[in-house]
């Protein structure tokens, strides 16, 4: 199924996620283990130096990471994150944010997602996930 499970699995995660929508978010592809999610930075995103707040970046970032974690429909969360700021956004820029999963191990993941603006990097993530019991569609629904 992967690539169909992921698109149900982010259909279903979208539905309920207030947050990303919330801050404008666009989820654009998922697929097993992968996932890009944009969000353009508006005026109350920006700080004191004019350009994007970092949270926000971050959020952007560990939205991709969360689409691509699940995508295998089974529950799973960050367990640690980190990120490096490469360079400023700043309002009005579309930011792009591509996960991809590097390695599972037991019930853990590390993931890298980077954000970009065009072909420029603006930061790199690294999500490392653990997997929960549970499932984000019932599986009799599959």
């Amino acid at each position: 199924m992967g690539d169909e499970l992921a698109a149900r699995v982010a259909a279903a995660m979208w539905a309920e996620d207030t947050a990303s929508a919330g801050l404008g978010m666009r989820l654009v592809d998922v697929g097993e283990g992968t996932a890009r999610v944009e969000l353009t930075v508006r005026d109350d995103m920006v700080n004191g130096h004019a350009i994007a707040h970092g949270g926000f970046v971050f959020s952007l970032a560990d939205s991709a990471f969360a689409f691509a974690c699940n995508s295998r429909n089974q529950v799973t969360v960050a367990q640690a994150c980190d990120i490096v700021f490469v360079a400023p956004a700043y309002r009005g820029d579309v930011l792009v944010a591509e996960a991809r999963e590097r390695t599972t191990f037991g019930r853990n993941a590390i993931y890298d997602v980077t954000v970009t603006r065009g072909d420029e990097v603006i930061a790199e993530f690294r999500g490392r996930s653990r997997r929960l019991s549970g499932t984000i569609i019932p599986l009799e629904d599959l």
